[in-house]
C-alpha cells in the first residue's frame, strides 16, 4: 500500500465532515467580515491566556482535504510571522498553563499527525525560514519500518535537534484508542513514547490521539503513562478551562480557497467566543 492510499486511509479514520467544516468556516467568515478583516486577538481573559492550536498533517501537492499544497503552506506561515502572531512550543504551552511561565503576545502552536515525509521536504525548510515553531506527532511503527512516504528516525532526529520542530508521539500504530483494551492502550502509549525517547535521546512529554478518539478513562492511562498532555481534533482553542488531556485545535485543510480557509479558522474560536460561544 503506498503513501497517497495511506494517507486517505488515514483521512478516513479521522472522520473528516468536511461539509460541517464548510459551514463552520462560513459562518465564521462572516464574522470576520464583520470586524473588517482585524485579527482577533487572544488577550488574556477571565479564563487566562487565549491559545490556538493549529492543526496540519500533509505538505504537498495531493488532491485530498488532508494536504495543503507547499506554497498556500507558505503564504499561511508568512502570514503569522508579519502579522504579530508568536509560536510556541507545547512545553512552553505547559509551563505557562501549570507554573505562571509567561507567553509572548498571540501565542499559536502549530502541529502535524503522523509524521509524513512531506512534513520534512516541504513544511521543515519554510519552518526554518520564517524562525517558526511546530510539533509533529509520528506514527512510530512507520517510522521503525522506513515506510515510504513517511519520515526517517534520521530526519525526525535532525528536525527535533534544531530548535524548531518537536517531536512527539502519535502512538505506535494510530490504532482509535477506542477500539483497544487497556493493556493495548498501555502499550500504544509506552511503546510509542519509550522508541522516540531512546532513538532521539529526548523526553517524551505530550501525544496527539490517533483519529482523536478518547474518552476519561484513556486520558487517566495518558497520564499514567508518563504524558504531560493530550491533543484532541475538538474545535476550539485552549484556555485555563481546558483540560490537559483534551486539548482543542484548530484543524487547516486544502479547500477550494485554502488561504481564505485558513484566516477564518485562525479567528472564527475568538470571535465566538466574543458573542459568547465558550467550550463547556
Amino acid at each position: 500500500m503506498n503513501v497517497h492510499r495511506i494517507a486517505e486511509r488515514i483521512a478516513a479514520r479521522k472522520k473528516i465532515v468536511l461539509p460541517l467544516l464548510l459551514a463552520v468556516s462560513l459562518l465564521a467568515g462572516f464574522f470576520l467580515r464583520q470586524e473588517g478583516g482585524k485579527a482577533a486577538g487572544t488577550a488574556d481573559s477571565a479564563g487566562g491566556p487565549k491559545v490556538i492550536v493549529l492543526n496540519y498533517h500533509k505538505v504537498d501537492n495531493m488532491n485530498i482535504s488532508l494536504s495543503v499544497p507547499p506554497s498556500e503552506f507558505e503564504r499561511q506561515i508568512a502570514f503569522l510571522a508579519q502579522n504579530g502572531y508568536h509560536t510556541i512550543t507545547p512545553h512552553e504551552l505547559y509551563m505557562a498553563f501549570t507554573d505562571g511561565a509567561e507567553l509572548p503576545t498571540n501565542p499559536v502552536l502549530i502541529t502535524f499527525d503522523d509524521g509524513y515525509a512531506d512534513n520534512y521536504t516541504y513544511a521543515y525548510p519554510i519552518l526554518k525560514k520564517y524562525g517558526v515553531k511546530a510539533t509533529i506527532f509520528v506514527i512510530t511503527d512507520l517510522l521503525d519500518r522506513n515506510y515510504p512516504g513517511y519520515l526517517t528516525w534520521g530526519q525526525a532526529a535532525e528536525m527535533d535537534a534544531s530548535g524548531v520542530v518537536s517531536i512527539e508521539s502519535h502512538t505506535v500504530t494510530h490504532g482509535s484508542l477506542t477500539d483497544l483494551t487497556d493493556e493495548q492502550i498501555r502499550y500504544e502509549l509506552t511503546e510509542s513514547k519509550h522508541n522516540i525517547e531512546q532513538r532521539l535521546g529526548k523526553e517524551v512529554e505530550f501525544l496527539a490521539y490517533p483519529t482523536g478518539a478518547y474518552n476519561l478513562h484513556i486520558a487517566s492511562l495518558v497520564k499514567e503513562a508518563g504524558y504531560k498532555g493530550a491533543f484532541t481534533v475538538r474545535n476550539g482553542n485552549m484556555d485555563r478551562a481546558t483540560n490537559f488531556y483534551a486539548i482543542e485545535r484548530v484543524p487547516i485543510f486544502r479547500t477550494p480557497d485554502t488561504f481564505a480557509s485558513f484566516l477564518e479558522r485562525l479567528k472564527f474560536v475568538p470571535l465566538f467566543e466574543q458573542i459568547g460561544w465558550n467550550k463547556h
